[in-house]
Formats: structure tokens, C-alpha cells, sequence
């Protein structure tokens, strides 16, 4: 009973598989009308060779009728192969076609049956001639629907065995056993075939569907399960050209988050990384529909939204989700932020490119104006971008050794009333542009890589000069973040020490915290290897940044040096006051000295000094100044230090 099931089964569709039957029909569509102009030619060239030896109602109507169903079958399959596949109809129509193919396989050979008894010898070879070849052939051509290529074989080899059978004639009853032969050969090529085909077709859907595995893992940021980079700049590609061909407008967003790295420094990278997931997940419950979010890179994402009129509400909401704080996986919590930079199409371009270039200047312009907020991309910007450009190119083209100078700014020691140190501070004279302020061109050479070789420039002037200063004053020299970021640089500034004949004792190289949160661990790598040298670290705007307590204690300092921000209004705000003496203890807790920056009156300088602080600096001592000035400088405090020695001489003669 098992072995009759498994038989009936093979005449059957195999409806278990949609990828098998979508395979099927695709080739059934080239094959099945090459199947019909096979059937007609062969039947058309039988019927002539009978026409004429058998009555014409037997040659012609017969045949007329089945091949006006070959015809309208022809038509429907050559229709449909220009159409998509319907999913829904694919088995019925398989189904059918088995039911076709049985159907005609049973007219054609009743007819060719009929005709038998008519014809000589030739006509009757021709007649076994067209039943082996046009089987053989409908039977290669319906081989991708097994059910139907096997109901094929059957009824025309049983029919044909029949017929012959009932022949006196042994000839024929041996041309029908061996008909029955080569049917079992061609059903055994029609089960491999079939065999083959169903594997062949399980390979292509398995590596179609790796393919598209590969490729969503390629376009997919593994960690926040976001679009990666590619994937968010091909969206942008496709957001650009739908934009081209129907005018519509959408925004490109640049995501950075504040505070991120001191997470990943204090907490380990674990913490990071549950961060970074829950960062996706929060701008994405903002978002929700309305746009794309993708990771690009780090901690920096990208957004894609349609429209333009709730970008104000949307940047708000992003900003505010990501100010709350984060709970970590071990217990405890973190606070970060996030600035947003947002370009509008086409206001602020009509290229991707631009728009990122746009959107990025954007996100420059948050972070260094208004941190933790969202900022659009406008004409202003576009202005600024622009006249930064012509800075970046006079940079570029800037013969630094002549255009770039320095000044510098005494830092005093109070109680001793003399000068330890002097700050280098850069200005630059272009000839084109005329003086441009550090403000400026400062952050300019950051972006575009270009502070390397101005700090390489500037520190040669300024070892230069701290050599024509007494050994008791210092140099103090500002380094950038691509200065800390490099092995290489931190090699190139000893070396220049050295080359110079500085004692390494007399410099003091001063780095931002906004500087060192970039890469805390690469930081701290290149400043001991600055300290080991016997070069002095001071940490410069101190309070600015972020996190500091969590990282200061880190890092290899000599110094710090509490920001004009916080001496403003010291004499005058008491929570100023209550934030420098905190500092002060910090300090003393860490062994650092403090220097205080921005000293503009007599009154925060004794305010300062009763508070315990020795060393300030700012133009309640003295504004930048030239070299030449310096040493004058120097001279008239010198002056100034050997009077009350020479009064205090005079009065101990006298007595």
C-alpha cells in the first residue's frame, strides 16, 4: 500500500515548496511553447504523410481541434511569461498543466492510434517515428513539472503497448516491448532530472537567501542593530534622487554624543556599548516612522527625516531623550548628552555629500555654541562655512615660519612678585587676509589637519625664545588634540626640545579637557611619555569640560589651570568663589599646583591670594606681549626686585 502511495505521489505537484513551484513555472514559460511548436510541426508533417491514404475527417479535423487547444495554450504562456507570477494561483496552475498535458498526450495519441490502420510500411515507420522523437520531446520540455512529464511517458507508452498488442504482427509488438524499455529509461532521466532540479533549486534559494543575510549584516551596525554607514548613505543617495524626481524635501541629521567617552573610560567599554543601544533605541522611539536612524561611525549617528515641519520639536525631543540618564549593567548610572547638526533639502544643498558637509558644519557649530542642542544648517552658517574656507586655503598656502608669530602672557607668582613662566600664544598675519584671530584659525587648522604643522612651527620660535629668559622662567606652550592624539607629534616636540638645548624642566605643555575626553587612554599614553622626559603637563581650562573628576586623577599633571569663566565674577557671586576653593582642594589633594587665569582687577587678585592661590595670570599682571618685550619685561622686574633690597641695604648702614 506504501509503494502504491509513493507511486501516486509521484504524479502529483509538490505543493510543499513555493520556491520549488515560482522555479517551475519560470522554466515551464520558456520551455512549455517550445513544447507546442514541437507538437505542431511533427503532427502537421504525420498528417500530410497520411493525407490522402486515410479519410480527411480522421487526418485533419482530429488534429485541427487539438492543435487550436495547442494554440490557445501557446498564447496564454507566452502572455503570462511577460507578466509577474501570481502567487496566489501558482499550484492551480501547475495543476493544471499536468491535467493538459494528460489530456492531450491521450487526443494526440487516440488520433495517432486511429490513423495506424491506414498508410504502407513508410507511413506506419513515419507513425513510430513521431511517437518516440515528439515524446522524447514533450518529455524534456514538461521535465521541471515531474507529475506532468511522467503522465506523459504512461499513457503514451500504455496507450501505443495497447494499441500494437492487438496487431498481428509480431514487429510490432517488439517495437512496443522496446517502447516499454526506453519509457523506463526516460522515466528513470525524468526522476534524476527532477532530483537535480528540486536540489539545484534548494541551492539557489539557500544562497539567495545568504546573500540577502550578507547583505543585511553589510548595511546593519551589529551592536544598536541600526543601519550602518553605508546603509544610512545609500538611503540618503535614494532620499536625493526621489527629491530630484518629485520635488519634495526631507533633512539630513548628524547625531554626536556628549560626555561619551569619559563613560567608556570610567565604566569600561561594556558600559559603552549598553549605552550606544540604548542611544538607538531612545532616538528611534523619537523618530518612529518618520525617518531614518543609522549608526555611522563611534558615537555618531545619522538621520534621515521626511518633511521639515516639526524638525525644531524633533531635535527638542532627541536632545531632551538623550540628556536623561543611563543605567548601567553593573549597577549605577551615567549622564551624557547629545548635539544635533540638521541640513535641509535643497536650502542647504542638492547633493548628499553636501548636505553631510552641511550638516556636519552644523553639528561644529552646536557643540561649540550651544552644546546639547539642535542647530539648522542657514544662510549664516552657509556665510561662515564659506569665509572659513577662504581661512582653511590661506592656511594651507601660508608660508608659517614668516606669517605665524608669537606673544606672551606672564604667569606670576604672587607671593614672590615675579614671573615663573610665560604662555606662548599664536598670531597669524596673512598677507592676503590680513591678522586673523586664534579664535578663528585655531579651530580651522583643527578640523582640516592642519595644527600639526602650525605647532611644530610655533614651537621652534617659542624654544627659541624661552633660551634669551632667565632659567628660572618657564615656557608654557598649548598643545591641540591632534598634538595628544599621535606618538609621532609627542616624539617630534621632544625632539625639538632637545635639538633646542631647553632644559625639558623649563617647558610646560599645557592640553584642553575637551582635547583629552577625545581618546582618554591615547591621552595618557603620550603625556607620560612627555612627563618621563621631565617636561611639566598642565591641564588648561579646567572645568570646562566633562566629567573631569573621573579621568583627572588619571592622567600624569603637573598643573591646573582653573578657567576665566569661574573668576569672573568671584569677587561678587559667592558660588564662584565656593567652586574655585573646591578646585584649590582638589588640587592640594592631587600635590598639583593651581594657576588661575583671566585676572583683570587688583581686588580678584588679593581676593584670590587669601583663598590660598600663588600663581595667576591675565592683564591685571601684564597683556600678551612681543619677545623683545619680554625681556624689557624681565629687566623692570628685575629692577624692581633689587630696590627694596638696596633700601632695606641702606637703612642697616645708617644703623
Amino acid at each position: 500500500m506504501r509503494k502504491v502511495q509513493t507511486i501516486v505521489d509521484l504524479f502529483r505537484v509538490d505543493t510543499g515548496s513555493p520556491d520549488l513551484m515560482r522555479a517551475q513555472v519560470q522554466a515551464l514559460h520558456s520551455q512549455v511553447p517550445l513544447l507546442y511548436v514541437i507538437l505542431a510541426i511533427n503532427s502537421t508533417a504525420l498528417a500530410y504523410t497520411y493525407l490522402g491514404a486515410a479519410p480527411d475527417r480522421l487526418t485533419l479535423y482530429p488534429l485541427g481541434a487539438l492543435l487550436a487547444v495547442c494554440a490557445v495554450r501557446l498564447g496564454l504562456w507566452l502572455r503570462r511569461a511577460r507578466q509577474p507570477i501570481d502567487e496566489t494561483r501558482i499550484a492551480a496552475k501547475l495543476r493544471l498543466t499536468v491535467v493538459l498535458a494528460g489530456a492531450l498526450a491521450v487526443g494526440f495519441m487516440a488520433w495517432c492510434c486511429t490513423l495506424f490502420a491506414y498508410g504502407d510500411a513508410d507511413a506506419r515507420a513515419h507513425m513510430l517515428f513521431y511517437v518516440g522523437t515528439t515524446t522524447i520531446a514533450c518529455v524534456f520540455c514538461l521535465g521541471p513539472l515531474r507529475a506532468a512529464a511522467l503522465l506523459v511517458t504512461a499513457i503514451v507508452t500504455v496507450l501505443f503497448c495497447l494499441h500494437v498488442s492487438s496487431l498481428d504482427n509480431q514487429v510490432m509488438r517488439a517495437i512496443g516491448l522496446n517502447l516499454v524499455i526506453v519509457s523506463a529509461a526516460l522515466a528513470f532521466v525524468i526522476l534524476t532530472y527532477y532530483r537535480n532540479f528540486t536540489r539545484l533549486i534548494g541551492q539557489q534559494v539557500e544562497l539567495g537567501r545568504l546573500s540577502r543575510e550578507n547583505l543585511r549584516l553589510a548595511n546593519l551596525d551589529m551592536l544598536t542593530e541600526l543601519p550602518n554607514r553605508r546603509s544610512f548613505f545609500a538611503s540618503l543617495d535614494q532620499a536625493v534622487g526621489e527629491a530630484e524626481a518629485e520635488p519634495r524635501t526631507f533633512v539630513v541629521g548628524l547625531i554626536d554624543l556628549d560626555g561619551f567617552k569619559p563613560v567608556n573610560d570610567a565604566h569600561g567599554h561594556g558600559a559603552g556599548d549598553a549605552v550606544l543601544q540604548e542611544v538607538a533605541r531612545r532616538v528611534r522611539e523619537v523618530v518612529g516612522e518618520a525617518g531614518v536612524v543609522a549608526r555611522i561611525g563611534g558615537d555618531e549617528f545619522g538621520l534621515i527625516l521626511r518633511g521639515t515641519t516639526a524638525l525644531a520639536t524633533t531635535g527638542e525631543a532627541i536632545c531632551g531623550a538623550l540628556a536623561a540618564p543611563f543605567r548601567l549593567p553593573h549597577g549605577g548610572s551615567a549622564q551624557i548628552g547629545a548635539s544635533i547638526g540638521f541640513a535641509a533639502y535643497p536650502e542647504a544643498g542638492r547633493k548628499a555629500a553636501q548636505l553631510v558637509e552641511r550638516a556636519d558644519y552644523a553639528l561644529y557649530y552646536a557643540k561649540a555654541q550651544s552644546r546639547g542642542a539642535a542647530v539648522l544648517f542657514t544662510e549664516e552658517h552657509e556665510r561662515l562655512l564659506r569665509t572659513q574656507s577662504v581661512i582653511e586655503q590661506a592656511l594651507r598656502h601660508a608660508d608659517l615660519s614668516r606669517e605665524m608669530s608669537l606673544v606672551f602672557q606672564p604667569i606670576v607668582d604672587v607671593r614672590r612678585g615675579r614671573t615663573v613662566a610665560f604662555e606662548a600664544l599664536a598670531r597669524w598675519t596673512s598677507p592676503e587676509l590680513g591678522p586673523v584671530s586664534p579664535a578663528v584659525f585655531v579651530p580651522i587648522a583643527e578640523r582640516s589637519g592642519l595644527i600639526t604643522r602650525i605647532t611644530a612651527a610655533l614651537f621652534g620660535q617659542a624654544l627659541a625664545a624661552a633660551r634669551a629668559w632667565p632659567d628660572r622662567v618657564a615656557l608654557s606652550f598649548n598643545l591641540s588634540m591632534a598634538d595628544i592624539a599621535s606618538p609621532q607629534a609627542a616624539a617630534g616636540l621632544v625632539a625639538a626640545i632637545r635639538a633646542s638645548g631647553l632644559a625639558p624642566e623649563r617647558v610646560i605643555l599645557e592640553v584642553t579637557e575637551t582635547a583629552l575626553i577625545q581618546d582618554v587612554a591615547q591621552a595618557q599614553t603620550v603625556l607620560e611619555t612627555l612627563k618621563a622626559t621631565g617636561i611639566a603637563i598642565a591641564l588648561d581650562d579646567f572645568g570646562t569640560g566633562y566629567s573631569s573628576l573621573s579621568y583627572v586623577h588619571r592622567l600624569p599633571l603637573d598643573k591646573l589651570k582653573i578657567d576665566r569663566s569661574f573668576v569672573s565674577e568671584i569677587t561678587t557671586d559667592p558660588a564662584s568663589r565656593d567652586i574655585v576653593t573646591s578646585i584649590a582642594a582638589l588640587a592640594r589633594n592631587l600635590k598639583l599646583d593651581c594657576v588661575v587665569e583671566g585676572i583683570e582687577t587688583a581686588e580678584q587678585s588679593r581676593l584670590l591670594e587669601e583663598l590660598g592661590f600663588m600663581l595667576m595670570q591675565g592683564y591685571h599682571f601684564h597683556r600678551p606681549m612681543s619677545f623683545s618685550d619680554t625681556l624689557r619685561y624681565l629687566d623692570s622686574e628685575a629692577v624692581r626686585a633689587i630696590r627694596p633690597v638696596q633700601a632695606v641695604a641702606r637703612q642697616q648702614a645708617v644703623a
